[in-house]
């Protein structure tokens, strides 16, 4: 694998950075470098991939589906982000699926070589840990929201979750996103969605900037919303 040839830049992967020189030899071997088009899937809900998958460059959405088709994204995943870890540790089909919004180069590890990783090395164990634990906090974040938030109030929640404060101290949502990624992220219908942006603009808490991003107008604004 060209781009990881030594255990040095092995460990600039996060999950691989307490890795001794022997280890990160050893794992080397049996690492795999994968690439995934845009829309493409990593892990598919109700199927086995054993495998782990590591980000190295790209984002991911984890989404979940109901019986009606409609989509749900539980978190957003990128550069250093474990995949299909909860699959390896429980032996369980994927309690979601995993699409990639771009493309995706990441590193493929199967479930023997990852089962050796975390028996022989403890901070990769506690790593793989707190992963997990993140992605449990978000993923009550967001049913917590679903639950106590109108439609209104969650994309409130997702416009301020994606503002970047710029060199003027404004509030930016810098990322182009359509109505229907920010529906698919709150759980609402595309319709509704815009309903709540135009109510939003009317109001003057948000203003469209002439290159497509938005400005939340005034600091006040982050509590209102």
């Amino acid at each position: 694998m060209a781009t990881l040839s030594t255990p040095e830049l092995l460990r600039r992967v996060p999950l691989f950075e307490h890795l001794s020189d022997t280890q990160a030899i050893s794992l080397m071997g049996a690492l795999e470098k994968r690439r995934f088009k845009r829309s493409e899937p990593l892990v598919i809900a109700g199927a086995k991939s054993n495998m782990l998958f590591v980000i190295l460059s790209g984002k991911a959405s984890v989404i979940v589906t109901n019986p009606s088709g409609k989509e749900l994204v539980l978190a957003t995943l990128g550069v250093g982000d474990c995949i299909g870890e909860m699959s390896l540790l429980d032996n369980q089909p994927h309690s979601a699926s995993v699409v990639a919004d771009s493309q995706i180069d990441a590193l493929a590890l199967s479930r023997e070589g990852f089962n050796s990783c975390i028996l022989s090395n403890a901070h990769m164990a506690v790593s793989v840990m707190r992963g997990l634990v993140m992605r449990l906090r978000k993923a009550n974040q967001k049913i917590a929201s679903l639950a106590l938030l109108s439609v209104f109030g969650r994309v409130a929640r997702y416009l301020l979750d994606m503002v970047e404060d710029d060199e003027a101290d404004r509030l930016i949502v810098k990322k182009k996103i359509s109505h229907a990624a920010i529906a698919r992220e709150v759980g609402a219908s595309r319709e509704m969605v815009s309903k709540a942006l135009k109510e939003f603009e009317a109001q003057g808490f948000i203003r469209k900037l002439d290159d497509g991003t938005l400005e939340i107008t005034e600091r006040r604004t982050k509590a209102r919303l």
